[in-house]
């Protein structure tokens, strides 16, 4: 997964895209628009919505963000997608939809030279032993396939319960359970082989430089859009994180 030199490469995550925030849906839109179409890649790196409950949920939001990703592709603009704990039911049909390639939840690739590992994050936050329970069962493919032959009402409800039960989870949590588990870092930068880490999830933007085996390295973690925009761009010549202002109510 090589990408050409002399262009630019941008990352965003944690837009938790839903109804009733049609300020961060207009936000999202404009970017495609006027920004991402112009890049030589595009990466979604999770939690794009703030919850996906199949491919066959009629939505009018869904519809808008898969003619985005389909219209930036047509332009020369491939769209890549890592699933979040948010939208880790987006599927094949959503991905056809949109264009879009999707990704295993760990990925490196040739970053301008660089060997770079991409994620959402979520399972680098290992100290929240409560959350990588409710992870491992989550992806148990036999479970979706029983939760995708429920009704579409049925779906919803448990989802609405789902969001629910983790936001009064969080609250009872202390930051640091729910940031990244540093050794966990490490041993995936050395597991993969690499000195440059991109991730989402923690919604903690910024740049932190590390040692690795004496080695200078780097993780690199995209914020969310709750209250500003937030992408990365990445060129030859560097990194930057940078925000986005969202529309007025």
């Amino acid at each position: 997964m090589s990408l050409p030199l002399n262009q630019t490469t941008l990352f965003i995550a944690d837009l938790h895209l839903s109804a009733g925030r049609p300020d961060i849906t207009a936000a999202f839109l404009r970017f495609m628009r006027e920004e991402a179409n112009q890049a030589e890649a595009l990466y979604v790196l999770g939690d794009l919505f703030e919850f996906s409950i199949g491919d066959d949920e009629p939505s009018e939001l869904n519809d808008q963000v898969a003619a985005a990703f389909r219209a930036c592709g047509e332009q020369g603009t491939p769209v890549y997608f890592i699933h979040g704990n948010r939208d880790f039911m987006v599927g094949r049909r959503f991905a056809r939809e949109a264009g879009m390639t999707l990704l295993p939840e760990h990925q490196v690739i040739d970053l301008y030279g660089e060997p770079t590992l991409i994620m959402h994050g979520d399972t680098l936050c290992i100290d929240d032993a409560g959350y990588q329970r409710y992870r491992r069962i989550t992806r148990w493919r036999w479970l979706q396939w029983l939760f995708l032959r429920l009704p579409l009402s049925r779906r919803m409800r448990i989802a609405d319960g789902i969001r629910g039960k983790s936001a009064e989870s969080k609250e009872n949590k202390v930051m640091q359970v729910m940031d990244v588990n540093q050794a966990e870092v490490e041993r995936q930068m050395q597991h993969y082989q690499v000195r440059s880490l991109i991730h989402g999830h923690t919604h903690r933007p910024a740049i932190h430089q590390l040692c690795i085996e004496d080695e200078p390295a780097r993780r690199i973690v995209l914020g969310d859009w709750y209250t500003q925009g937030s992408v990365l761009v990445v060129t030859p010549k560097g990194v930057e994180l940078q925000s986005r202002i969202l529309p007025a109510g």
